[in-house]
């Protein structure tokens, strides 16, 4: 794998047939799930899960996400993602990006990054991170090459 980044933080899932369209390839909305859960499984080896979001109020939303889809994944392929945090800005804004590779050669199918903000849970507002998301998720944060192209 030749991760865009270094030090991804890693989630494998194997695909199954129910995770397929009628092209017999994964269905676009899957990727966006497993985003979802390599996202949270990343936060939560960070040491933030879903209890410390509702005890805090607030949770990080995401406001624009672009995904790339550059190969198929089919029934059978075991696929690995990547996620980095490439920014908080320690007010309100996080942006993590993702890497999916096939395993067993080493194929690029997909690219992503989402933009995100930090919202108050009972009104769904934005609103100012707490400290332990600072304290959590800034450290961990990785640095983009300046002739990034992505």
């Amino acid at each position: 794998m030749k991760w865009d980044l270094p030090r991804p933080f890693e989630w494998r899932v194997e695909v199954t047939g129910e995770q397929l369209d009628g092209l017999h390839h994964v269905n676009n909305a899957e990727y966006v799930r497993w985003c979802e859960r390599t996202g949270w499984a990343h936060s939560i080896a960070l040491g933030l899960d879903v209890s410390h979001y509702q005890q805090l109020d607030r949770g990080m939303a995401i406001r624009r996400a672009e995904y790339d889809y550059i190969l198929a994944a089919r029934e059978g392929d075991e696929l690995l993602f990547g996620t980095w945090l490439t920014m908080v800005d320690g007010r309100i804004n996080l942006t993590r990006r993702f890497q999916v590779f096939r395993l067993s050669d080493g194929a690029l199918i997909l690219r992503a990054q989402w933009q995100m903000v930090c919202i108050e849970l009972s009104s769904g507002r934005p609103r100012r991170m707490p400290q332990a998301f600072r304290d959590t998720y800034t450290p961990a944060v990785v640095t983009l090459p300046a002739a990034d192209p992505h």
